[in-house]
């Protein structure tokens, strides 16, 4: 799968986090400061050339709809970080996570909890 720029995962976050939407839409529901409408309109262009979003057309505007869903990307980019970072680790990362004071002992026996419902 294809990499986002900080920017564009911005849009994608909030595109997800809409379904779908039209230009200004997605612009209202971004995060304080605001991108301006031009700038949101370029990186949904550069998202649809990428195959992340797909356009609806609505007369003269535009609905937009993600192609990839949150839970694909994040996997994907998941699993990039655990390449690049920790020679395809998962368990590398976790440790990373603990050393770092990021995950604690008691969220490590969630997860193993968890894992063991599964």
């Amino acid at each position: 799968m294809k990499t986002l720029t900080k920017a564009e995962e911005q849009v994608m976050m909030t595109l997800w986090q809409l379904g779908k939407g039209l230009l200004m839409e997605i612009v209202e529901k971004m995060p304080e400061p605001k991108p301006h409408k031009n700038t949101v309109a370029t990186m949904l262009k550069i998202l649809v050339d990428k195959q992340f979003v797909s356009i609806e057309n609505l007369g003269r505007i535009h609905r937009y709809h993600p192609l990839v869903s949150k839970d694909a990307y994040s996997t994907s980019t998941l699993s990039e970080i655990a390449r690049g970072y920790f020679q395809g680790s998962y368990s590398n990362i976790v440790s990373f996570l603990v050393d770092e004071k990021k995950l604690s002992i008691a969220d490590v026996e969630l997860l193993l909890n968890e894992m063991k419902k599964k």
